[in-house]
């Protein structure tokens, strides 16, 4: 038979369990589990919904100089002729369709491909007329311009430029342009 210990020595006495007391500290234990995982469920929604607002909720400035100079830059890469340079200017999902082209490009690989093909030709264009819009983290450039070539011809097209702001800059999410439908007369 056990005996129980008051001061490391022995009583005697049978020991005499608690229930009530040994039930009041598992319910203890149970609240305190229950309040612990609690806290820790909303700390880590609250932490994953707190990690992503600043990325929705941040808008990178910009002002209509700057995209404007979105082109030039698109259009300074254009010489000599490097495709590299130019598809640098697009994300990986970038898309073009391309004015002298039926095939949309829509990746780096096929972007490169086309510009491999324009680029010998030499273009450079020219804005003729546009219109700006700037959202948060996006922006677009919408107009006419015109391309010469190194042969001496030109091309008038319309065009939009999409520009996201993409890893601290922006680039060319979307390219679209086109020939114009009607002959403009020379200025």
């Amino acid at each position: 038979m056990k005996s129980c210990l008051f001061n490391g020595r022995s009583t005697g006495k049978k020991p005499v369990i608690d229930l009530s007391l040994q039930k009041e500290n598992s319910m203890n234990l149970l609240r305190t589990l229950s309040l612990s995982a609690t806290t820790a469920a909303a700390l880590a929604i609250s932490t994953s919904a707190f990690a992503q607002a600043p990325a929705a909720g941040i808008c990178a400035p910009a002002t209509e100089p700057q995209i404007a100079a979105l082109f030039d830059r698109w259009n300074d890469s254009l010489p000599p002729p490097d495709p590299d340079k130019v598809v640098a200017n697009h994300p990986v999902d970038g898309v073009l369709p391309p004015t002298v082209s039926n095939k949309p490009r829509t990746n780096p690989t096929e972007i490169h491909d086309y510009f491999v093909k324009f680029l010998k030709s030499a273009p450079q264009g020219t804005i003729d007329q546009r219109i700006i819009k700037i959202g948060c983290n996006v922006a677009q450039d919408v107009g006419t311009y015109t391309f010469k070539f190194k042969d001496g011809k030109s091309v008038h097209a319309r065009y939009t430029y999409v520009y996201e702001w993409v890893n601290g800059q922006w680039l060319i999410a979307h390219h679209h342009s086109s020939a114009m439908p009607e002959v403009v007369a020379r200025k």
